[in-house]
């Protein structure tokens, strides 16, 4: 599968961002998409999920309450609604999918596919 992140741009802290993941290629729906971000000379981390299997979403503390995760399978496409951006959620953000399990949605390295990122900056 490969996955095509955009959406990003220049935001005030406080507004609103959608990001978008399509992937192309078959067996989308049998994939967990997960969001990570990388900061500039930080290492990656993970953002949220969200389930293969029962489209559940899986947020780190940081963006719980603020970020929101949904799938569309018709359009094979998987969003992250960022709100009330804060300048520390400054990054470039990748999507990536993999047959992964709820145990291991942190971990990059079980995800066998990545996109190629999109930036996010958040200031005023």
């Amino acid at each position: 599968v490969q996955l095509q992140a955009s959406g990003g741009g220049l935001v005030q802290p406080g507004g609103s961002l959608r990001l978008s993941c399509v992937a192309s290629g078959s067996d989308f729906d049998y994939y967990a998409i997960g969001w990570f971000c990388q900061a500039p000379g930080k290492e990656r981390e993970w953002v949220s999920c969200i389930s293969s299997l029962d489209g559940r979403t899986y947020y780190a503390g940081s963006v719980k309450g603020r970020f929101t995760m949904s799938r569309d399978s018709a359009r094979k496409t998987v969003y992250l609604q960022m709100n009330n951006l804060k300048p520390e959620d400054t990054a470039v953000y990748f999507c990536a999918a993999g047959r992964v399990i709820s145990s291991s949605m942190q971990d990059a390295g079980a995800y066998g596919y990545w996109g190629q990122g999109t930036l996010v900056t958040v200031s005023s």
